[in-house]
């Protein structure tokens, strides 16, 4: 079974400037309540610790493009039980403005019993991120 969550939030600035706040990784703490933390190497391939409200992950990284696409692949026990893949995508509106798009598309055996909770606990989570982002880019 799969399910995919999307969301997305035009920031009134570049995505030079958004792209430094998304990979500042050290200043989550100070903005953003929904990926309290993120640590590791973030180069493809590589491993990293995301610490998700409360809940302790270790996707690995599958890309991680400057200024445009950071992507990771996190299981939950073992691969096809519950899997996600979390993406963030910026596009350059030609305005002085980006949009920031976060998604996840999530599949596995367990996805249809958790279908329910990700609509009302996840995507909310990743809209009050984006608003996050919005007002630190924005303010800085």
């Amino acid at each position: 079974m799969k399910k995919e969550i999307k969301t997305t939030v035009r920031i009134n600035a570049t995505k030079e400037k958004v792209w430094k706040v998304l990979t500042d990784f050290a200043k989550y703490p100070e903005w953003n309540s929904f990926i309290t933390s993120l640590t590791g190497n973030v180069n493809e391939g590589k491993q990293i610790r995301v610490n998700l409200q409360g809940m302790e992950f270790k996707p690995i990284v599958i890309k991680f493009e400057k200024n445009k696409e950071f992507r990771w692949l996190g299981h939950m026990g073992f691969t096809g039980l519950f899997d996600g893949e979390h993406r963030f995508l910026l596009t350059d509106n030609g305005d002085g403005t980006t949009t920031l798009e976060q998604s996840e598309k999530f599949s596995g055996i367990l996805v249809g019993l958790l279908a329910k909770r990700l609509g009302r606990e996840t995507k909310p989570g990743f809209e009050q991120m984006n608003g996050e982002i919005k007002s630190r880019v924005e303010t800085l």
